[in-house]
């Protein structure tokens, strides 16, 4: 997998990319508030697949309950695994890099954060808020002691939810919007595993050369190695310089930067 700095700036990329193209679609036409909302979750979300695997930093965002909802996604993630699999398919465990890393995942996160969201619009948002905002911050201060910084996290999300949900009006078409938010960060997180070196599962469970779980991936020449240099130093600068540009192009496109009307952020 890709380290946790580069998949969650990948999901604010993605997220930014989104709307700053759709200017005239729903989805490009948030308001600051629910952008910034957006925003959070879909770099929270591009963690949220990584819950499968309990040795992860992701996974002790929260100390024990996260590191207890990991131990429950990776068990119902390898029993996936084993139940479809096929002959061609390898016969590992199957717990990290199978369920939460297909689009099948990522649709029904979609989906689930909307009707969530739509039905309960006072205590789903702000709880989702402090989970994903959580992912997100966890993701970007990797270097973080995963031993001691659970509690400085949790305040950290608490904060940052509070100050989002006292921002945001709540309508449908907002919780419409979180729902594309978590779907868009998951996504990004697929891409950014495909270019690895195992691969990502993203099409499970269509069948690709006798395999249910076919590692989607480049060919080997165009793969990176995780934590290698090319991640380091190439691709995760690239991917923040691209993130900053793009949210500033979505922002400026919602209004909420005045004193970039002068300049055009996105010439298309």
């Amino acid at each position: 997998m890709s380290t946790g700095p580069t998949h969650a700036m990948s999901g604010l990329l993605a997220w930014a990319a989104v709307t700053a193209m759709a200017e005239n679609h729903p989805i490009g036409q948030l308001t600051p508030q629910s952008w910034a909302v957006g925003a959070v979750l879909a770099t929270g979300a591009a963690l949220l697949p990584d819950l499968d695997h309990p040795s992860s930093t992701i996974s002790r965002t929260f100390g024990p309950v996260s590191a207890g909802a990991s131990a429950l996604i990776n068990t119902i993630s390898s029993f996936v695994y084993r139940t479809t699999r096929t002959r061609k398919d390898s016969n590992r465990d199957g717990g990290h890099r199978g369920l939460t890393h297909t689009l099948a995942f990522a649709l029904a996160s979609a989906v689930g954060t909307t009707a969530v969201v739509q039905q309960s619009q006072k205590w789903a948002l702000p709880a989702l808020m402090f989970v994903f905002a959580g992912l997100a911050v966890r993701g970007i201060m990797n270097d973080w002691c995963p031993q001691k910084d659970a509690l400085l996290i949790t305040g950290v999300s608490a904060a940052i939810t509070v100050a989002c949900v006292a921002w945001t009006a709540q309508t449908p078409a907002s919780a419409a919007a979180c729902g594309i938010a978590v779907g868009v960060g998951c996504f990004a997180h697929y891409l950014g595993d495909a270019i690895t070196e195992q691969g990502c599962p993203i099409l499970w469970p269509i069948p690709l050369m006798g395999k249910t779980w076919f590692p989607v991936a480049p060919p080997k020449i165009m793969r990176m190695k995780t934590g290698g240099t090319v991640e380091m130093a190439i691709v995760g600068p690239l991917i923040t310089i691209l993130s900053v540009w793009l949210s500033a192009a979505a922002l400026q496109q919602a209004g909420a930067l005045p004193f970039l009307e002068s300049f055009d952020l996105l010439p298309i």
